[in-house]
């Protein structure tokens, strides 16, 4: 038994749950900031959660790694509203678009953690990259369709937008992945790219 696996729930997965709610209440706000019409800044920030979530996993299992998401998100949904209101974005957009992501948030949550899972004993990159590859596609699709069909917005070329650069963020966060493994679960690794996966 690990050491992490004696601590109470609470002291080993505050970090990953204050870490899960800053994700998403930063990206539901910046979800609403468009770049151009083929993205907006919350395709940079989201890409963060399945970090998270991955570090998580791989530290503590997958039943931590849920609890982790199921804590986070509600929080971080309401925390957006709040941070959207105070920038004076209409009321509706504000609860449609926590909506929308939080939904979509724990579809693709569950799904990245369960994929992570299957794939855990593959080489170390397997798992991180392939779990949140798949997840981001299902978040992408179920977000922009639920926040902003009907709105008169571009919300089909934000969404493969948005997805075209979850798909690179997915690549980008390999190396903080590997980079914080050594130190969350040293016994796994013996050297910065050998040991196991």
């Amino acid at each position: 038994m690990t050491a992490n696996a004696e601590k109470p729930m609470l002291t080993v997965l505050w970090l990953p749950v204050l870490a899960m709610v800053v994700v998403i209440a930063v990206s539901n706000v910046a979800v609403q900031f468009p770049i151009n019409d083929l993205l907006t800044w919350g395709a940079f920030t989201y890409p963060v959660a399945f970090l998270v979530t991955d570090l998580t996993n791989r530290a503590h299992g997958p039943r931590r790694a849920r609890t982790v998401a199921m804590v986070g998100f509600p929080i971080g949904m309401v925390l957006s509203v709040v941070l959207s209101l105070q920038a004076d974005f209409p009321v509706w957009s504000a609860v449609r678009i926590a909506l929308a992501s939080g939904f979509a948030f724990i579809c693709a949550q569950m799904l990245d953690i369960y994929v992570f899972h299957r794939l855990r004993k593959m080489s170390w990159w397997r798992a991180p990259l392939i779990s949140s590859v798949s997840a981001s596609a299902l978040d992408t699709a179920i977000f922009f369709s639920a926040a902003f069909a009907a709105t008169g917005l571009p919300w089909v070329t934000w969404g493969l937008g948005d997805f075209g650069v979850k798909l690179g963020m997915a690549l980008v966060m390999l190396v903080p992945f590997r980079i914080f493994m050594p130190l969350i679960v040293p016994t796994l690794y013996n050297a910065p790219f050998g040991g196991k996966s």
